[in-house]
């Protein structure tokens, strides 16, 4: 696997003196073994919280039970609140979230499998994206940690 991307985040990262905290539902660590994979990491990187069932999003991250209510555990409001609570519970500048259905079950009519939304948090602003994958269910998840990792670069580059 490249590391070009992550070592991009990781200079990003540096370059502002911020430190990344993650929350992951749908990748379940994968976008913190990419971060981690880049020497020097611990540098920016003070770490992540895999909140796969509702009550870790709510209880690590602090996902409110009412936005769970009204919009699901995969929505953009959700994986907005799950950044702002790994930003709050790390004590870091930013925070990225990932949160989806991998499949291959799991889906609606209304949320496809495939579905995933990524949430950046940082002093600077927020950003959430809205994907919908079409592979299986590794494929979904490695192009969920990609696109992630995407959108950070892209938050820090803007945040110059």
């Amino acid at each position: 696997m490249a590391i070009r991307l992550e070592a991009e985040v990781g200079e990003a990262l540096r370059r502002r003196g911020w430190r990344l905290a993650l929350a992951e539902s749908c990748t379940g660590g994968l976008v913190g073994h990419r971060v981690t994979e880049v020497p020097g990491s611990s540098d920016y990187f003070l770490g992540g919280v895999v909140a796969y069932a509702n009550r870790a999003k709510v209880q690590l991250v602090g996902v409110r039970q009412e936005t769970l209510a009204a919009h699901g555990a995969v929505s953009g409001e959700t994986a907005l609140e799950m950044a702002r609570g790994a930003r709050r519970a790390l004590g870091a500048e930013v925070g990225l979230a990932v949160t989806g259905i991998a499949g291959p079950a799991g889906g609606t009519p209304g949320k496809p499998v495939g579905l995933t939304y990524v949430a950046v948090s940082t002093p600077a602003g927020e950003r959430v994206e809205r994907h919908i994958f079409s592979g299986d269910r590794s494929a979904n998840k490695a192009a969920s940690a990609e696109v992630a990792l995407q959108l950070l670069l892209v938050t820090l580059e803007a945040a110059r």
